[in-house]
């Protein structure tokens, strides 16, 4: 049943509810009319069962004539041996009377309109019958018992309601499973995943489903970026340890050789202070990367901003013939920014485009205003991005490239700080293959 929690909960126990007072009033109905049922073995005291009585009540009103007929009749519909005694003790169809049956029918009488006992051959019920032409003595040999449960049941209407109640109890027992079954696996998959297991999930169809279908895709989904925030936390520590080692192990060697070689000092120091100075670039970037709830508490006009970054970036690249072209048909563009944020951000995507740009061609650098939006826009005539790998750009130490060195590639943080900066802007930054090279779009809101 794929519907809602609260539609599956609701229906389930209204049908149980149903079933219960319908069984329990078809359970009374069936013990009240069947005839002759053993309950009246146990129910020694009180009225007579509803069949016994609608015999009595025909013996009663009967004509005198029709009271053979009536027993006899009785007699072969239920297969059972009746007596009807009058007061002299004879039966009304001159049976012989067993002594058994002669001895209850004696035990009789206006203060005792009702026996019951139980012989070797049989057990017995007497009733008395009261007609206008005086009393008579029916006497019944219940036959023997077929399912005495049922005639402990019929005669015990509490052991009905407790039978009752224990069937209720199992059916929303069940009921109860099997909602629940969904948030069982899941407080398993929890636990799992508390202790690790970052591969959890929990098998549930892509769409449709209750309330617990949704929340255990909720739960797959928060497992898979846990496990993706996990690795690429792995995956930072690893890239960090392994940029970090190569200055450090420098440093050792120079270090040592400074030592051992006085005439050389000044080159080896030299060499150790361009190496710290990159540890320091280095440490300085991934605190960048990771800098976060930054406050927007100046604007900043990006047009001056970005042709200022297009005029150094080409005076960088003019010995190899690459040139960074602004278009913008905007003449002041402000946005909300925090200290030179922004500068950082577009510094990196245009050196990046200029170090991937072949030679002898032009980044271009859009900006345009859409709404209250302001689209930028970096492309570069590059060799571009596999696009199983597009998204990963902007992942911390990402190169395409992995054989690049330190010094011609940089550390891979620059499209990481930038894309933190811009998402810190409340903006969105986003990359593209043009088939010619590749392309970085900037969102950020306008400010007025």
């Amino acid at each position: 049943m794929r519907t809602s929690l609260f539609i599956k909960i609701f229906v389930g126990f209204w049908l149980v509810s149903i079933a219960v007072l319908g069984s329990w009033m078809l359970a009374n109905q069936y013990f009240d009319d069947l005839p002759f049922l053993d309950q009246e073995r146990h129910q020694h005291d009180g009225p007579p069962r509803r069949s016994i009585l609608r015999l009595i009540y025909s013996l009663q009103n009967a004509p005198l004539g029709a009271l053979p007929v009536i027993i006899e009749s009785t007699s072969q519909e239920h297969h059972l041996r009746m007596w009807l005694l009058r007061r002299d003790g004879s039966d009304i169809r001159n049976l012989e009377v067993p002594p058994p049956v002669q001895a209850l029918a004696g035990r009789l009488d206006r203060g005792n309109r009702k026996a019951f006992e139980r012989t070797k051959e049989a057990d017995l019920l007497g009733h008395l019958v009261y007609r206008e032409d005086g009393i008579l003595r029916l006497v019944i040999a219940l036959p023997p018992p077929r399912y005495p449960l049922l005639g402990i049941l019929g005669a015990k209407p509490g052991l009905r309601l407790l039978l009752a109640v224990l069937i209720s109890g199992l059916v929303c027992y069940g009921l109860s499973r099997l909602v629940t079954s969904r948030l069982r696996e899941m407080g398993r998959a929890s636990r799992r995943l508390a202790d690790g297991d970052l591969e959890t999930r929990i098998r549930v169809s892509a769409q449709g489903g209750d309330e617990t279908d949704a929340l255990a895709r909720d739960f797959n989904a928060m497992a898979a970026q846990l496990q993706a925030r996990m690795q690429a936390q792995r995956r930072l520590l690893s890239d960090v340890s392994h940029e970090l080692r190569s200055p450090l192990a420098r440093l050792r060697v120079a270090l040592a050789l400074a030592l051992d070689a006085p005439d050389k000092r000044q080159d080896y120091l030299e060499r150790m202070e361009r190496d710290t100075e990159r540890l320091e670039e280095l440490i300085g970037q991934l605190l960048s990367s990771q800098q976060d709830n930054i406050i927007l508490d100046n604007h900043i006009d990006i047009v001056p901003l970005l042709q200022q970054l297009c005029d150094d970036a080409s005076f960088e690249g003019g010995s190899a013939g690459k040139a960074v072209v602004l278009h913008s048909e905007l003449e002041e563009a402000l946005v909300a920014s925090h200290s030179d944020l922004l500068q950082k951000c577009f510094d990196n995507m245009i050196r990046n485009a200029l170090r991937h740009t072949a030679a002898n061609t032009t980044v271009r650098v859009s900006l345009a205003r859409d709404g209250a939006l302001y689209r930028i826009i970096v492309e570069d005539r590059g060799p571009g991005v596999p696009e199983e790998e597009l998204s990963r750009i902007f992942d911390e130490f990402y190169r395409v490239d992995t054989a690049r060195t330190r010094e011609g590639g940089g550390y891979g943080l620059g499209l990481t700080i930038a894309r933190r900066a811009i998402m810190q802007h409340g903006g969105e930054l986003r990359a593209e293959n043009t088939g010619s090279g590749l392309r970085l779009i900037v969102i950020l809101p306008a400010e007025d």
